[in-house]
C-alpha cells in the first residue's frame, strides 16, 4: 500500500480533476502533479465489489506524491459502501466521493451511477452507511436530473433528502442526462448545459458547498464562476489539454511557486517514469497520458507520433520521452529563429 499519513482533514475543492474512466488513473494523476500542487484530483471510478472482493492494491495504490486525491466509489449498497469507505480511510485518502452522476448502461444495470438520482432515499442512505463509518468527508457528484425527472424542484428534493444524511459536498455536473438514448459520450455533449442551475442552487443551499463540474476547459472559465459556486472540476480538458493546470495553483489557490514551462512538467514526471519502468510497469501505460502536454504548440503532432510509434514497443524506455522531447525543443528553436527573423525584417524595413 503505497499511501501518505492517514488524515481527516477536508481538501480545498476551489480546484479539482473529474473522476475519468480509463482516464484519471494514478500514472495520469502523477503527471498532473508536476503542474499542479493544490488541485483535489479523484481516482477513476471503482466499483464496491472491486474493493470488497477483488485485489483491492490494484484500484487503490497510490503515490504520496498524487494527493490530496479522493476515492470515486460506485455502489448502491449502503453495507457495502460504508466498508470501502472505511479501507479508503486506512489507505489514507482525503474524500469518499459516491457516483451519482455516470449514466452509461453497464453502470445503471448495476444500479449505481445517474441512475440513483431516481433514489434519493437510496443515496442518503448510502451517504449516512459511509458517514457512519469512517471521518472522511463523504461528497455525492450527481447531474441535475435524469430523463424527464429534470425538474428543479426534483434537483433540490434530491440534494435537500441527501443532506439531511450529512453530505454537505455535491459536485454537480450542470448537464442532464438521458438514461436511455444516448451514450456516455453524447451525454457528456448533447444535453445543454445548465451553470445557472447550478448557481441557483448554491444560492438557495448557502450552507453546503456546491462544486460546478461541465464544459469548464480554462482556469479563467472557472473563476468567472466565483464566487457564484465554491468550486470547479474540470474534466475532459485535464485530459486534452493538460497544461491548463499549470497556471491552477498561482490563479485558484494563491501559491506564487514558480510555473513550469512543458518542458520542465517532462523533466519534473522523468523520475517518476524511471521508477515505475523499474517496477516493470510499460512506457506507454505512462506516456498516453501525456501526449496532449504540447497540445496547438510548435512540434505538438511530432512529439505526439514520437511517442505513439515508439512507446509501446518492447523494451521502450526513458530514450523514447528524451527524444520526443528533443523534437518538441527543435520545433519551438525553429519558431524563435522564424519569429526573431521576421523581426529582424520588420526592423530593416522600418
Amino acid at each position: 500500500m503505497e499511501n501518505s499519513v492517514k488524515t481527516t482533514r477536508s481538501p480545498d475543492r476551489r480546484l479539482s480533476v473529474a473522476p475519468m474512466m480509463d482516464w484519471t488513473d494514478r500514472f495520469d494523476r502523477a503527471f498532473l502533479r508536476c503542474m499542479t500542487r493544490h488541485t483535489l484530483l479523484y481516482t477513476e471510478m471503482v466499483v464496491t465489489g472491486a474493493i470488497l472482493f477483488g485485489k483491492r492494491e490494484r484500484f487503490l495504490d497510490y503515490d504520496a506524491q498524487e494527493q490530496p486525491l479522493a476515492l470515486q466509489l460506485g455502489g448502491s449498497v449502503p453495507d457495502e459502501l460504508a466498508r470501502c469507505a472505511r479501507i479508503a480511510e486506512d489507505w489514507g485518502y482525503r474524500e469518499v466521493n459516491l457516483n451519482v452522476g455516470c449514466p452509461s448502461d453497464r453502470v445503471s444495470a448495476g444500479r449505481f451511477g445517474a441512475c440513483l438520482m431516481a433514489e434519493p432515499a437510496l443515496v442518503a442512505d448510502c451517504v449516512k452507511a459511509m458517514r457512519d463509518a469512517t471521518s472522511l468527508p463523504v461528497t455525492v457528484k450527481h447531474r441535475i436530473g435524469i430523463d424527464d425527472l429534470d425538474s428543479y424542484e426534483l434537483l433540490t428534493q434530491f440534494v435537500s433528502q441527501v443532506a439531511d444524511s450529512g453530505c454537505e459536498t455535491f459536485v454537480v455536473h450542470a448537464r442532464k442526462a438521458w438514461l436511455t438514448g444516448l451514450s456516455p459520450k453524447e451525454n457528456r455533449e448533447i444535453p445543454p448545459l445548465r451553470h445557472d442551475v447550478v448557481h441557483q442552487l448554491k444560492r438557495d443551499f448557502p450552507h453546503l458547498e456546491i462544486i460546478l463540474n461541465g464544459g469548464l476547459r480554462t482556469i479563467d472559465a472557472c473563476l468567472e464562476h466565483f464566487p457564484a459556486v465554491d468550486g470547479c472540476m474540470i474534466g475532459r480538458a485535464a485530459y486534452e489539454t493538460p497544461y491548463v493546470l499549470a497556471t491552477a495553483d498561482r490563479d485558484i489557490f494563491g501559491d506564487d511557486h514558480p510555473i513550469r514551462d512543458r518542458f520542465e512538467v517532462i523533466e519534473a514526471y522523468r523520475p517518476y517514469i524511471a521508477e515505475k519502468l523499474a517496477e516493470g510497469v510499460p512506457l506507454s501505460r505512462m506516456t498516453r497520458h501525456i501526449l496532449e502536454l504540447f497540445h496547438g504548440q510548435p512540434g505538438g503532432r511530432l512529439w505526439r507520433r514520437h511517442l505513439s510509434q515508439n512507446a509501446h514497443l518492447p523494451g521502450a524506455g526513458l530514450a523514447v520521452v528524451d527524444e520526443a522531447l528533443d523534437i518538441a525543443r527543435r520545433a519551438f528553436a525553429a519558431r524563435e529563429e522564424k519569429m526573431a527573423s521576421a523581426e529582424g525584417q520588420g526592423g530593416a524595413l522600418s
